[in-house]
């Protein structure tokens, strides 16, 4: 008998199944639904309120895009938050970065780090790092409580319902503005721009309203939905797409490139309408 997982209610009306070869862990945490299972197609694979969160064969776009563009663009990070992104995927290419002295992890349900280290070691490697910090505990509360401290702000947020809901509202982009230094860059996931047309102009003119600098880019990840993916950057000095990466070291990388960099700010007609809306 086969088994399959399908992906329902993000989008209403779609829905992306998934043949699963094994469960290897489901429980219902403090505050969410969280399985992990193997897959056929995508392998390794992390749900989070039976919503697919990464998978082994394409996790490295996602991780790689919404890190590198913004620690590539400041010229000297050195301290750099994480909120949301349990799996580790995120800290493991911050860290890459030779001049990251500092990476912590603010991830509100334990559980995720957890698992992620069990299940998916290719993942939540960097997460004992002895530059990493991991603390369990509200992101939006965190971000309250520390002002000017960091260099890179890095939401790696669920999508916007459950516990990541107020990580998409104009007072959380606001009180990251202040926890970053003067010339600090935040960077989020801001979903589908086939798929969430109303949600996207409403976080460009939160974003816009702070930063002097906001740029969208995109990056195409097969699980999610739609398959295109943008992710929107705030810099209150420098501009990625003007950015010298010439001088920038090159890493282990599958998806990004200095190449990608660039051409990742290259936006179809339809989404340069969208984000001006």
């Amino acid at each position: 008998m086969e088994l399959w997982y399908t992906e329902r209610g993000i989008v209403p009306g779609l829905g992306l199944s998934v043949q699963v070869t094994k469960v290897l862990h489901e429980e219902q945490t403090e505050f969410q639904h969280l399985a992990i299972v193997d897959t056929k197609i995508f392998g390794r694979m992390l749900w989070l309120d039976n919503i697919i969160m990464t998978s082994i064969k394409d996790e490295f776009v996602y991780h790689e895009m919404i890190s590198h563009v913004a620690l590539n663009t400041h010229p000297n990070p050195k301290k750099v938050l994480v909120i949301g992104g349990g799996d580790g995927g995120v800290i493991r290419e911050v860290i890459k970065h030779p001049s990251v002295e500092k990476a912590i992890l603010v991830e509100i349900d334990r559980r995720v780090v957890e698992t992620s280290k069990q299940y998916l070691p290719e993942i939540a490697c960097g997460l004992d790092d002895p530059r990493v910090e991991v603390l369990f505990e509200d992101g939006i509360k965190y971000a309250q409580e520390h002002k000017n401290e960091f260099d890179i702000i890095i939401t790696d947020s669920t999508d916007p319902i459950g516990p990541a809901v107020g990580l998409f509202e104009g007072s959380f982009y606001k009180s990251c503005y202040e926890a970053l230094k003067e010339d600090g860059i935040f960077v989020a996931q801001t979903e589908s721009p086939y798929h969430d047309a109303e949600l996207i102009p409403k976080i460009q003119k939160n974003i816009r309203s702070l930063y002097p600098i906001t740029k969208v880019y995109l990056a195409h990840i097969p699980t999610y939905p739609g398959g295109c993916w943008t992710f929107t950057m705030g810099s209150k000095k420098y501009d990625p797409e003007a950015v010298d990466l010439s001088n920038k070291p090159t890493f282990d990388t599958r998806y990004y490139n200095h190449e990608i960099h660039k051409a990742a700010f290259v936006l179809p007609n339809f989404v340069r309408e969208l984000i001006n809306k």
